[in-house]
């Protein structure tokens, strides 16, 4: 095991600290902060020991000689030059490693005033007017003292301790004045308080992207107030925080935790992206996503991976170790038909964070002025669906589209599909300055063309699907040489198959698909194979299914059992035709689930008679036999006269002791 010294009370320290604890065994690490409340912000870790209390120069070395420390690592803040050279010489003295993290020098903006040192940004912000915030910690109050009326114009923000509390009552500084308060400190809240106080200057330090240095400056600007840097003390040579993780990984063999954030960032301005998105794209070493998307977000200078598969992405993040932090950027909201849920199975090799974003659904209802629990939700993007039949079923469909004019192939459907009368809301580039919403019935919007980023409500004020089974034989397409199983003998045969919405259906000796294609309405979240040996049958089939907009029905050409062999295990079976193989189909649904639920229809006294001995024969645990008999009226002259059809026996035969 290695063991390390790291004196801390820094962000980079923390870090450090983190990095190396979890190291687990391969790592011992003891890590020395100034106050109590430093130590409160290193985690816990079985191999990290933390020394709280400031040392001189003799106690470092003491306890640097207690222990034969592999390296020591000088995280301490880039004012502190003091604390840095008393390390240093302990480090001499005990014959320790020494290695200084260095924080690195920041941007500044235009119109900055650098000075020196606090006696100087005393002098000159006595000669200037204007109220003043202090950002500089609570040590150097007493000096700040001297600026021309002080307790008036100087507000100081410190952290929420006794001791800073105390630093400004010493100072003169009245309780009002004070802004006790943990960072970090984002430029928003940065920007409130200096128009809270009526800031005219902020004085700071450069302390690094890791001190909120950015965060300050920006807010600065936003605010009109002028920034005040002190300059930072000579920094002895040594490595950044990125390059010191770098160093540790290579000489000691250990591995850098690779964090990724999978973000929504909503309809794509930054404007409607949230905070913490934000905050995660900015903090990011390197950004991926479609070309679109990092065009839109990403900071001059960031490092970009244009990659959309999930696959591509995890391949990118696993081989460029060199990024600790990623962000993948994904449109609207991260768990609202997005790549995420594909992508966090393949990143179990990092820490993965989800943040989410404001769907294209949100926007969208919200400029309508109209709430969306209601709504159901379909995606059109890069997938072929027939959304007619979810608009016959709901009042209110919310539609993903893409590619060229996708938003009027959809309304060119809906009219194709009977339903021109519906209105359609289509929202193009929401969020962008060129944000159009444009409302009107289906048929009205069928021949406009509609930008390829859009996104659509359909609202139908009288939906009219039907969700009983036994639809009216006249809703089929049929052929007199084709068999179908009739309206009533359907209903019932359904109801005994006792489907589930995501049921995995047979339907053996399917023929016009009148069955398989209300099987298919039932499960829509499964799917139904329909096995016919019949070319002219299987034609009638494919023909009603696209009738009827169903789309999770799979017509299969070929005889059972042999056509059915490779087909997924159903959870349910209909067969309403054997060809003379019953027993060898029922023997296969069993082989394939030995709890399949299986519903056989007979007409002929032959048939009624080798399923009465297969339901002996096979260990079903439940079983049942029904005789369905149905008349149908006919008009006789001025009179109406019931015609009675072909008695049907219909056998339920539940396997496995319970339902599928």
């Amino acid at each position: 095991m290695y063991k390390f010294c790291i004196f801390a009370g820094t962000t980079e320290g923390r870090e450090l600290a983190e990095f190396l604890s979890s190291q687990g065994d391969g790592a011992s690490v003891t890590a020395c902060v100034a106050t109590d409340y430093g130590e409160t912000l290193l985690a816990g870790a079985p191999n990290l020991r933390v020394l709280a209390g400031r040392l001189d120069e003799g106690q470092m070395a003491a306890l640097l000689k207690e222990t034969d420390f592999d390296l020591v690592l000088d995280a301490t803040h880039p004012y502190a030059d003091v604390v840095t050279e008393n390390v240093a010489a302990a480090c001499r003295e005990a014959g320790r490693e020494y290695l200084r993290v260095l924080r690195e020098d920041s941007a500044v903006p235009e119109g900055t005033v650098f000075l020196p040192d606090t006696a100087a940004a005393v002098e000159w912000l006595s000669e200037h007017e204007g109220n003043i915030l202090l950002t500089t910690g609570s040590k150097t109050l007493g000096a700040y003292s001297g600026i021309r009326d002080f307790a008036k114009r100087v507000w100081a923000r410190v952290l929420p301790m006794e001791a800073s509390l105390v630093s400004c009552e010493a100072a003169g500084l009245p309780p009002a004045h004070i802004i006790a308060m943990q960072g970090p400190f984002t430029q928003e809240l940065n920007v409130a308080t200096l128009k809270a106080i009526g800031g005219a200057y902020l004085v700071t330090k450069d302390s690094g992207g890791t001190g909120g240095f950015r965060e300050k400056a920006e807010a600065a600007a936003m605010a009109g107030a002028r920034l005040i840097v002190l300059g930072r003390p000579p920094q002895r040579e040594g490595l950044s925080l990125p390059e010191t993780i770098d160093a540790l990984c290579r000489r000691f063999g250990f591995r850098r935790e690779q964090q990724v954030a999978v973000v929504g960032i909503g309809p794509g301005s930054r404007e409607q992206m949230t905070l913490a998105v934000r905050e995660a794209i900015e903090e990011a070493d390197c950004l991926i996503g479609a070309k679109r998307m990092l065009d839109a977000v990403a900071r001059q200078g960031q490092a970009v991976c244009s990659a959309i598969a999930p696959e591509a992405i995890a391949d990118h993040i696993r081989s460029h170790g060199e990024f600790r932090r990623f962000a993948v950027v994904m449109s609207g909201d991260s768990g609202f038909f997005s790549g995420t849920k594909k992508l966090l199975p393949l990143l179990d090799f990092c820490r993965v964070t989800v943040l989410p974003g404001l769907s294209s659904l949100s926007c969208l209802c919200a400029k309508l002025g109209t709430s969306y629990e209601d709504v159901v939700t379909v995606s059109l993007h890069g997938r072929e669906h027939d959304i007619a039949a979810d608009v016959r079923r709901h009042g209110r469909v919310f539609a993903l589209v893409g590619g060229a004019n996708g938003a009027g192939a959809l309304c060119a459907r809906l009219a194709e599909a009977g339903l021109g009368h519906v209105t359609v809301h289509v929202g193009e580039r929401l969020s962008y300055p060129e944000e159009k919403v444009t409302s009107g019935s289906a048929s009205e919007l069928a021949e406009k063309q509609f930008d390829s980023l859009s996104a659509v409500l359909i609202e139908n004020p009288s939906p009219d699907a039907v969700l009983t089974p036994g639809l009216p034989d006249s809703v089929f397409q049929r052929e007199e040489k084709v068999p179908m199983t009739k309206s009533e003998v359907r209903a019932v045969s359904l109801s005994k198959l006792r489907l589930t919405e995501n049921a995995v259906c047979w339907d053996v000796g399917a023929g016009t698909g009148s069955v398989a294609l209300e099987m298919a309405m039932i499960a829509r979240k499964g799917h139904v194979y329909g096995i016919e040996r019949k070319d002219d049958a299987l034609q009638l089939m494919t023909a009603n299914a696209s009738r009827l907009g169903v789309e999770n029905l799979t017509p299969v050409p070929g005889k059972a059992p042999d056509a059915c062999r490779e087909l997924p295990a159903p959870t349910h079976a209909f067969i309403g035709g054997s060809g003379g193989n019953l027993r060898e189909i029922i023997s296969l649904l069993l082989e394939k689930n030995p709890r399949v639920r299986i519903v056989v229809t007979a007409v002929t006294l032959e048939t009624v008679g080798e399923t009465t001995a297969l339901m002996k024969e096979f260990p079903f645990t439940e079983t049942e036999v029904v005789s369905l008999s149905v008349a149908r009226d006919r008009k006789a002259g001025p009179y109406r006269l019931m015609t009675g059809l072909n008695p049907v026996f219909i056998f339920t035969m539940q396997a496995g002791g319970g339902e599928a």
